[in-house]
C-alpha cells in the first residue's frame, strides 16, 4: 500500500506544520506561520530585482537616447540580461514568500552575487552605495539559514496529470 500522492501547493499556509496531512502522513513545510526571516528575505530579494529593474529602464534610456557604446548589439545583450535576471529575482521572491525549496539556494547565489559587486563597490570609494548592497545581502544570508525559515521553505512542487 502507497500513499497517494499530494500537491503541496493546495495546502494551506495557516494550517499547524506538526498536525499530520489528510492522508496522515507528517506535516510538512510551507505550513504554519510564516517566520519573519523569510519576509525579510523575500523584501531584500524582491527590492533587488526592483534595483535591476530600475537599472535597466536607465539603461534603455541611454541607449534610446543615443549615448555612445563599443557595441550596440553588446548593450542590447546586457539589457536582456539585466531584464532576465529581474525576472528572475522576482520569481524567487514571490515563491521563497510562499515557502518553497529551491528558493533558497536562488537567494543564496543572488546575494552572494551582490557581495560580490558590494564589497569592491564599498573599498572603491563608494562607501554607502556598498554599504546598501553588503547590508541586506548578509542579513538575508543570516536569515537563509535559520531553523524556522529552513522548515518554513521546505515545500516541493509537486507533480499534477499530464492531461
Amino acid at each position: 500500500m502507497s500513499i497517494p500522492p499530494e500537491n503541496p501547493a493546495n495546502e494551506p499556509f495557516h494550517k499547524n506544520a506538526d498536525a499530520p496531512r489528510q492522508d496522515g502522513s507528517p506535516g510538512g513545510g510551507g505550513t504554519g506561520p510564516r517566520p519573519v526571516g523569510v519576509i525579510v528575505i523575500s523584501l531584500v530579494v524582491l527590492l533587488e530585482a526592483l534595483a535591476l529593474l530600475a537599472a535597466a529602464g536607465l539603461y534603455t534610456f541611454q541607449l534610446v537616447s543615443g549615448a555612445p557604446v563599443a557595441s550596440f548589439w553588446g548593450a542590447v545583450f546586457t539589457l536582456g540580461l539585466l531584464l532576465v535576471f529581474s525576472a528572475w529575482l522576482f520569481a524567487v521572491g514571490h515563491f521563497l514568500f510562499r515557502g518553497y525549496r529551491w528558493t533558497r539556494a536562488a537567494a543564496l547565489v543572488a546575494q552572494l552575487f551582490v557581495l560580490t559587486i558590494g564589497i569592491p563597490t564599498m573599498t572603491g570609494g563608494l562607501p554607502l552605495a556598498g554599504l546598501a548592497m553588503i547590508v541586506p545581502a548578509l542579513a538575508a544570508i543570516v536569515f537563509l539559514f535559520e531553523k524556522k525559515v529552513l522548515a518554513f521553505a521546505s515545500r516541493t512542487g509537486g507533480s499534477s496529470g499530464a492531461l
